[in-house]
């Protein structure tokens, strides 16, 4: 687990917030979009349906998905089979 992705080094001793989940997402580039959005979803896994951080976590995910489909950065396999 990186450092960013650590739930003991966002929020102290209160946890995760809603702050932290804004301020890993908010400067996101095309770039890292899906990492950053991956980073997220971990983060608010262990969140119940409702929960504050949960759907902030949820706004960004879907925020940064936007941001992902408009780079024009493709995710096709180009033809290859797995």
């Amino acid at each position: 687990m990186s450092e960013a992705e650590n739930p003991n080094l966002l929020g102290g001793e209160k946890g995760i917030t809603v702050e932290d989940i804004r301020a890993l997402a908010g400067p996101a580039t095309p770039h890292f979009s899906l990492q950053i959005r991956n980073r997220i979803a971990r983060l608010i896994e262990p969140f119940p349906a409702g929960d504050p951080v949960r759907l902030e976590g949820e706004r960004q995910i879907a925020r940064l998905q936007r941001i992902s489909d408009r780079s024009g950065e493709s995710r096709r396999t180009l033809g290859i089979s797995h």
